[in-house]
């Protein structure tokens, strides 16, 4: 512990924002570096507590209080070599994730938490900085080879434990571009992709072997990966949109958001797109169907591509701003959340039933919608949605932008060749050592887990790298993940 009056003395810091005026004009992350004297007294705020609840938050169970200590000390690169123990990739995880963690801070029960995720985004950009992150290549080889396909956040991190434990590993992406949804689904003003290939140089120095544009099943022979490779490890993500079949879906105008996004990232990579297959939200009025992270993503791109007005809405109804009395800590808390894209523009609205879109020789001109109120649970302990009467409106919409969450992976393909089972929510199954029912085929992230977050990808890929170093050398030196412990 640090500074045992730390949590008395300092209050919580965070890291200054551009103005919003100026983020609009780019898509750059938009983060004042927290410096160091700054992030010392935060980390004095950490009471070291006798059962850490910061770390049973996290997934990845991060050692927060050791590196909270160390960044007191100044001892960064201990601090660096504490977090890089448990976590492959803080600076995804210091950029964009929800921080669990600082939710089930001790502080958190009646004042501000420790400012955890911030502490390790400054660790790790300090790191690389200063040159300390750098290549660490085996210093043996097992003579066994991996095929990991798909390169999300779950995919590298299993592959870069796979690779220090000796193995040989081949990752295969579909798309042209590495990282999956770090690259392509995560707009830049949130994580800029120079972070993400940062990472695939230093895995590519390390040996990794990356092979873009194979699609697993389609362009690229599944019989390939299983003559070839002692194991296969499946980290595809969940690809497949909820969608919204009511009259109108077909007109010119509604899109889903990944499409939307995506299409972003790649214009600000450079890449050329023809003009008439672009979307674009420049002058439009613009409404984003779902109310959580991506719809948020599309609010922000919306708004810098120079939208006229963005409207999102919910189905569900609009969150407290506190816990409710049974929301107890140290839970997640289930109360209304202000993003950054929130505090630039656009207006949010909840318990919204979208019923129709409308439009004239193909073109979205509006949609039609009517509140709703949510009533006694039925027999499956679902509230009721029941219509307000007399509620429908029109609205006025140029682009509707389909946020609704995904599904599961695609089944075509890949999944069916390899005749992996899945599970009643269409994801692949697994046991506990990330296995599916196809002996030496793995299976791992939101491929398996269903659609979740970035850190339980990581979490995901580190387990499923520990049952396939198990299953090929008979036992494991990989560390266990903390999301093994954790029920799901």
């Amino acid at each position: 512990m640090g500074k045992a009056t730390g949590f008395k003395e300092f209050t919580r810091e965070t890291p200054n924002r551009f103005p919003v005026d100026l983020r609009l004009n780019n898509f750059n992350e938009f983060y004042e570096d927290l410096d160091t004297t700054t992030a010392g007294t935060q980390g004095a705020r950490c009471m070291n507590c006798a059962v850490p609840f910061c770390m049973s938050g996290c997934p990845l169970g991060n050692i927060i209080p050791d590196f909270n200590h160390l960044v007191y000390q100044g001892k960064w690169q201990e601090a660096l070599q504490e977090l890089h123990s448990t976590n492959n990739f803080p600076e995804f995880t210091g950029r964009i994730c929800p921080a669990p963690c600082e939710a089930s801070c001790v502080l958190n029960i009646n004042d501000d938490p420790v400012t955890i995720e911030f502490i390790e985004k400054t660790i790790v950009d300090r790191g690389w900085k200063e040159g300390i992150i750098k290549p660490n290549p085996p210093s043996y080889r097992t003579n066994k080879s991996v095929a990991v396909v798909g390169s999300g956040p779950s995919g590298l991190a299993a592959s870069q434990q796979l690779n220090s434990a000796g193995h040989t590993v081949t990752v295969y992406e579909r798309a042209d571009y590495l990282g999956g949804l770090l690259r392509l689904g995560i707009p830049d003003f949130k994580l800029e992709k120079s972070v993400v290939q940062r990472r695939i140089d230093q895995m590519t120095e390390e040996g990794i072997t990356f092979v873009t544009g194979a699609h697993i099943g389609q362009n690229f022979p599944v019989q390939d990966l299983k003559e070839n490779f002692d194991c296969i490890l499946l980290t595809g993500g969940s690809t497949i949109p909820r969608n919204l079949p009511i009259p109108g879906r077909e007109l010119n105008g509604v899109h889903f958001a990944m499409d939307f996004l995506t299409q972003q990232n790649k214009l600000n990579s450079g890449e050329s797109i023809p003009s008439e297959t672009i979307i674009n939200a420049e002058g439009k009025k613009v409404v984003i169907l779902g109310g959580g992270d991506t719809g948020s993503d599309c609010l922000g791109t919306s708004l810098r591509q120079g939208a006229e007005i963005v409207y999102q809405l919910e189905l569900l109804p609009e969150p407290p701003t506190t816990r409710r009395a049974n929301d107890l800590w140290p839970n997640w808390p289930m109360i209304l959340r202000t993003s950054s894209s929130h505090e630039e523009g656009g207006n949010r609205d909840y318990n919204i039933l979208t019923k129709s879109f409308n439009g004239i020789n193909g073109q979205l001109t509006s949609l039609t919608a009517v509140k709703v109120d949510w009533g006694a649970p039925d027999e499956n302990g679902r509230p009721t949605m029941i219509e307000v009467p007399d509620s429908e409106f029109v609205l006025e919409v140029d682009l509707v932008l389909l946020a609704m969450g995904f599904l599961h992976p695609d089944k075509n393909g890949m999944l069916e060749q390899l005749q992996v089972e899945l599970d009643q929510r269409g994801n692949v199954k697994t046991d506990s050592n990330k296995m599916t029912n196809i002996p030496g085929v793995f299976a791992a992230g939101d491929m398996s887990r269903g659609q979740s977050l970035v850190v339980w990808a990581i979490a995901e890929g580190r387990e499923a790298a520990r049952g396939i170093d198990k299953y090929l050398m008979g036992d494991t030196l990989l560390p266990k993940s903390a999301s093994s412990y954790i029920a799901r």
